[in-house]
């Protein structure tokens, strides 16, 4: 759905989705120290920093350890008591958050992709801004998350089911910006991830 640059400011809301388990890990990613600082507060910030109107983290594993590490951070803490049945049930955690805030689209950022940076947030708003479409980041030779989804593809959100994330949704579009971002091929899932980084 292309939208006219005229029309009136749209309400963002980032989520960071950090319930997982990392089972591959074999610890909380959240919790990893990145220059002191653990993965999940380095999301959270970021997103707090981007032009969006709210911003919300949804917890599952660990959660207590998780929010805690967030320390005095003013964001909406989700929990997500389903988190062992995959990503999409964060997914449907946060759409209906967005949609009790009447949001025009979700910023969805994972706590794991250690390079993301507010500036690369705040690109992908403004592509939304002057397009109304879709946007994802593109890294790797495809693309995903972070991406920003607008209001009328949150009920094709909430049929995502298991480990299906937004990108799946994303790549059967054709209406899609890509905004060139290729820090996000490093995300945090083993020890050799970390050893990269």
């Amino acid at each position: 759905m292309s939208m006219s640059m005229n029309m009136a400011p749209r309400s963002v809301a980032a989520v960071v989705l950090a319930a997982g388990g990392s089972r591959r890990l074999g610890r909380p990613k959240q919790l990893v120290e990145r220059e002191g600082v653990p993965l999940v507060r380095h999301a959270v910030v970021e997103a707090a920093h981007a032009p969006v109107d709210a911003v919300a983290v949804v917890l599952g594993a660990a959660h207590e350890a998780v929010a805690a590490a967030l320390g005095d951070t003013r964001v909406a803490h989700l929990l997500n008591p389903d988190w062992a049945e995959g990503l999409a049930t964060s997914i449907h955690v946060a759409v209906r958050w967005g949609e009790a805030r009447a949001a025009d689209a979700l910023l969805f950022v994972l706590c794991d992709q250690p390079r993301l940076t507010r500036a690369h947030l705040a690109a992908l708003c403004a592509a939304h801004a002057r397009t109304g479409r879709p946007v994802a980041s593109g890294y790797g030779g495809t693309y995903g998350v972070p991406a920003l989804v607008p209001a009328p593809l949150f009920s094709a959100l909430c049929a995502l089911t298991g480990d299906q994330g937004a990108a799946r949704v994303l790549r059967q579009r054709a209406d899609v910006e890509v905004v060139d971002w290729p820090d996000g091929a490093l995300d945090i899932d083993t020890e050799a991830d970390l050893a990269r980084l």
